[in-house]
């Protein structure tokens, strides 16, 4: 009796381990204040990033991809629950001390917890900077980065790493000194981690702070590129070289063929150096260069390999195609927003994965029903744009066209029906500056759009 126990036992862990196995690992790959136009993928002649194109090249690229915000910490709050980021208040940026994203919330680290993942992050949090908030009791084993908005990108222990900072690198809570380029060491982190995972699958995010201010980077990496003055540039070509790394270990390790791999940026470039050509607008603000971003997924022998999507996406859907990807149910108490993409971009069910996405922030709020976009200002009204005839939103037609705003404003209200009260704001000056921006461009359209 006692040995066909021990072999009952014996068959159901190599059962298990066999049912891992199958399970694909899951990786995230989020750049930070990321220029659509600033990849060799998506265009650009002078920022070469080789690995994040290949990378394109093997998946499918989705030409309409979103995130849920124009702004860093409100956009990873909606990726990172599947769920509009309005519904439980995140909407301003960056959480002022004590506050944070609600902790009722299931994070897509809790999710895959609940599958039997090891989970990390590494590299920007920016979702609340006391215990409460931390990666580690929102799902995730491990964590190493910073649990403010952005940092030196050379260990500092005068401003970013001072004690008292909330921009400090951090592992699980622990302040810990890295060496060398920031950049360099999340690349560093995130191999570790891969080659140490062995016997079971794993969810890493992977959430970089370039190319975000302030610009420092390596002197050789803008060597590389042939523009030694360009930090920006330098900043992509680095983390470019970083996913190469992490590319590699999964190669190593024999993962790479199992692995479900997300690329994309938390919001638009904020202008400058950055270039969210052919889109109008940057980070911030409600047009298209504020949240469509470049936006890809890989995953060997599943997803059709060199296609483009052209249907709107969200970065919301990140969770539920993963989720379900890795056997796990969509159900939770808190509705998910975000969809499976996988039977759309396979073919496999008809129809499109989201005829509406909405953004609101604070006193500016949008929509997109198809290839129409309405934007509502506080204290102006509304401006309308049919993005199929006029992407860079340069022709206002809310005055020629009042029947189609007011039926997309009655989308809107009925939207934010559905939502709460912001729990902070961003003060007056930006608010001033949101209503500045949006009414001249409304007035007097977009300035040429730089590549």
């Amino acid at each position: 009796m006692k040995s066909k126990l021990l072999l009952g036992c014996v068959v159901i862990v190599v059962a298990s381990l066999a049912q891992a196995a199958d399970r694909p690992n899951v990786l995230v790959i989020m750049a930070d204040d990321l220029g659509y136009h600033d990849l060799g993928f998506q265009g650009s002649e002078h920022i070469k990033t080789p690995n994040i194109d290949q990378l394109a090249a093997q998946g499918m690229r989705f030409t309409d991809g979103h995130v849920a915000a124009s702004v860093c910490s409100p956009s990873r709050a909606g990726f990172i629950t599947g769920r509009y980021q309005q519904r439980f208040g995140h909407e301003g940026n960056a959480p002022p001390h004590a506050k944070g994203m609600d902790v009722n919330e299931r994070t897509i680290a809790n999710a895959f917890k609940a599958l039997g993942y090891r989970t990390a992050v590494f590299g920007k949090w920016h979702l609340g900077d006391t215990p409460e908030f931390h990666p580690n009791v929102r799902g995730f084993d491990e964590f190493y980065g910073l649990l403010g908005g952005g940092r030196n990108y050379w260990y500092n222990k005068e401003k970013s790493d001072r004690p008292d900072s909330h921009d400090a690198s951090q592992h699980n809570g622990e302040p810990i000194k890295f060496e060398g380029h920031f950049t360099d060491w999340l690349g560093e982190k995130a191999v570790e981690f891969i080659d140490e995972t062995k016997d079971q699958p794993f969810f890493a995010f992977l959430s970089f702070t370039a190319p975000h201010t302030p610009l420092q980077s390596k002197p050789e990496d803008m060597e590389a590129l042939g523009l030694p003055k360009n930090n920006y540039a330098g900043l992509i070509y680095g983390m470019d070289r970083n996913i190469g790394y992490v590319i590699e270990a999964l190669k190593r390790s024999g993962k790479l063929e199992n692995t479900l791999i997300w690329f994309l940026s938390d919001n638009g470039g904020i202008a400058g150096q950055s270039s969210n050509a052919p889109l109008s607008g940057k980070k911030g603000y409600k047009f298209e260069g504020g949240q469509r971003v470049p936006f890809l997924l890989y995953w060997k022998g599943r997803v059709p390999a060199g296609k483009e999507y052209g249907e709107m996406v969200s970065s919301l859907d990140i969770f539920a195609t993963s989720v379900k990807a890795s056997g796990g149910s969509l159900k939770q108490e808190r509705p998910l927003d975000g969809v499976d993409l996988m039977p759309y971009i396979t073919g496999k069910q008809s129809g499109i994965p989201h005829r509406q996405l909405y953004w609101r922030k604070l006193d500016c709020a949008a929509l997109r029903d198809g290839d129409w976009k309405l934007i509502r200002i506080d204290n102006y009204g509304f401006a309308l744009y049919n993005l199929k005839d006029d992407l860079e939103e340069q022709k206002d037609l809310a005055a020629k066209m009042p029947e189609k705003v007011q039926q997309l404003q009655k989308m809107m209200e009925a939207w934010e029906e559905g939502l709460m009260e912001p729990l902070w704001s961003e003060g007056e000056y930006w608010a001033k500056e949101r209503f500045k921006y949006h009414t001249t461009r409304f007035k007097n359209g977009h300035p040429p759009v730089k590549k």
